[in-house]
């Protein structure tokens, strides 16, 4: 285990964020590999992200942070997908939770700094439930004299074992408002907090996902941070949705990319007939797919205010590179050919890796729903 060390202070225009993200990324192939075959969480990974300053690099300068820019931390975690999928996902996950307050502290003064200038002094490292919790949220939160008790589990929590601060909620049944949830941020550390190790999956083995159970914790009034209607969307997460999905899909992008080239590795081993070359073709024209819905959706998050307009924008990019890497996968099997199905030649992990793209919100189905509901022009104030 790499020993943790204090992050340095680095300023952003003195450091070549991608120059560094392409040498750790090279360094972290080994452990990914581990990772996958036994089910072990990326921790050294982690903790050389850490170590680099990469953690704290989307905190503003004036807070102590690499004051890196939203456009260059997304293209960060493509090139980590490239090499460590476990590794750039889970770091993915901590790295939208810097960037929702970083957004809210340049464009609305909003009161974060003190969270901000913790991430960057303690390089706290936070986890995320929005996921699996979305709109509806889940869990109970009790009121008791001075706060509330909770009880909860949160699945998919990538990065679980060396997280700081979960970031989360739970339902309160308030008596003259309805359902309500609760957001909130909970220390790891606090009792009540277990993780339970559940995280068995089909790819991204060494995201360390696994579940946090929450069991009478208590949360002080103080520690509100949003009220909001069960089931509806909030501004709060059209902002989620504009600053987190493209920094998750830049590390399936990645991974795509990964697929794409090991395939063609493989196929220059064969003799190259015009077949193959259709299908390499075909690959590349899924992968410019991607790129492309990708940048479409990083352009949107750096020049839109949240919103319906801005979320429809986002999810669709969403669907359209989830729709692109799959493609990417499946061809790059075709293309390597029946080699492909050989563990020890890399291709079949970076496939099962990918298909983590199919469940981030908004699913397709989803996405579609809601964009037709604009195009319609329903009331979205209902919504």
């Amino acid at each position: 285990m790499l020993e943790q060390q204090t992050a340095p202070t680095i300023q952003s225009e003195k450091m070549d964020w991608l120059s560094l993200a392409e040498s750790l990324g090279s360094q972290f192939a080994a452990r990914e590999i581990e990772a996958d075959e036994s089910d072990l969480f990326v921790a050294d990974n982690l903790a050389r992200l850490k170590a680099s300053g990469l953690a704290t690099a989307g905190v503003p300068i004036e807070l102590g942070g690499g004051g890196v820019s939203y456009a260059d931390l997304c293209a960060v975690l493509r090139i980590l997908g490239r090499y460590s999928s476990s590794t750039a996902l889970a770091f993915s996950m901590h790295t939208h939770q810097v960037m929702v307050p970083t957004w809210r502290w340049h464009n609305q003064n909003a009161p974060v700094d003190g969270l901000l200038r913790r991430v960057a002094t303690e390089q706290l490292i936070m986890l995320s439930s929005g996921g699996s919790d979305w709109l509806q949220s889940g869990g109970t939160a009790i009121k008791v004299e001075g706060g509330f008790l909770l009880t909860a589990r949160k699945v998919f929590a990538s990065g679980a074992p060396v997280a700081d601060l979960l970031m989360t909620s739970a339902v309160y049944d308030d008596p003259e408002k309805g359902a309500t949830v609760l957001h909130f941020a909970v220390p790891m550390t606090a009792q009540g907090v277990e993780i339970e190790s559940t995280w068995q999956a089909l790819g991204m083995r060494g995201t360390g996902s696994h579940d946090v159970v929450l069991s009478n914790v208590f949360v002080p009034d103080a520690a509100i941070a949003l009220r909001r209607e069960q089931g509806k969307w909030h501004f709060i997460f059209h902002l989620i949705s504009m600053v987190a999905i493209p920094i998750v899909y830049s590390v399936y992008v990645g991974v795509a990319e990964a697929a794409r080239d090991r395939a063609v590795q493989l196929a220059m081993k064969r003799r190259t007939d015009e077949h193959l070359c259709c299908m390499v073709g075909g690959m590349d024209n899924e992968l410019m797919a991607a790129k492309l819905a990708l940048q479409h959706m990083i352009s949107t998050a750096v020049v839109s205010q949240p919103g319906f307009e801005t979320t429809n924008q986002i999810m669709t990019g969403r669907t359209l590179v989830a729709r692109a890497v799959l493609n990417v996968a499946d061809l790059a099997m075709e293309v390597a050919g029946g080699c492909a199905f050989y563990r020890k030649l890399g291709l079949e992990k970076l496939f099962r890796d990918v298909q983590g793209a199919r469940y981030h919100p908004l699913r397709e189905d989803a996405q579609r729903k809601l964009s037709g509901q604009l195009a319609l022009k329903w009331d979205m104030s209902s919504l």
